[in-house]
C-alpha cells in the first residue's frame, strides 16, 4: 500500500485536483471518502463527476443515500452516514461491482461491505481555505493512477 498527499490552498483548487483524479478513473473503481463535516467531501466530489463527464449539478445524497449520475461511464455517489449502527445493505454489491465509478463518503459505517480493492481518501481541514489531501492505495491500478497525478 502506498500513501500519496497533496495540500490545496482552495475549493476550485481542491475540485481541479479531484477532476484530473476523475479523468483517471475506470468502471469498477470504487473511492471512499473520508474527511470532517465541512472539510470539502461534497466539493471533492463535484470535482470527480466532473472529470467523469458528469454534466448535471451534483450534491450531497444525504438524505437519499445514493444518488446516481451519467457521465463517460455511471458515477455512484453514496452518503452512507446516515447507516452508522447500521447492517442495512442497499445492494451495495451491485454498485461495486457494477459498470460505474462509486464514491463512498463516510465509508467507515459500511466498511463490511465494501470491497478490497479501493482507493480511500482522505481530506483534512488545516485552515479556512487549506486541505490535505490523502490518498492511500491497495492495488497497482490506483497505484498508477497516484503516480500519474504526481507527473
Amino acid at each position: 500500500m502506498a500513501i500519496y498527499r497533496w495540500t490545496t490552498t482552495s475549493p476550485d483548487e481542491t475540485m481541479q485536483f479531484a477532476e484530473r483524479l476523475g479523468e483517471q478513473l475506470e468502471s469498477g473503481d470504487v473511492c471512499t471518502l473520508e474527511g470532517d463535516l465541512g472539510a470539502g467531501k461534497t466539493t471533492f466530489t463535484k470535482g470527480l463527476g466532473k472529470g467523469l463527464g458528469v454534466k448535471r449539478t451534483i450534491n450531497s445524497p444525504t438524505f437519499t443515500i445514493i444518488k446516481e449520475y451519467q457521465g463517460r461511464v455511471p458515477f455512484y455517489h453514496m452518503d452512507v452516514y446516515r447507516l452508522e449502527d447500521s447492517e442495512e445493505d442497499l445492494g451495495f454489491d451491485e454498485y461495486f461491482e457494477g459498470e460505474g465509478v462509486c464514491v463512498v463518503e463516510w465509508a467507515r459505517f459500511i466498511e463490511s461491505f465494501l470491497p478490497e480493492e479501493r482507493l480511500a481518501i482522505h481530506i483534512a481541514y488545516e485552515s479556512d481555505v487549506e486541505r490535505t489531501i490523502t490518498l492511500e492505495t491497495n492495488s497497482e491500478h490506483f497505484d498508477a493512477i497516484c503516480k500519474e497525478l504526481t507527473s
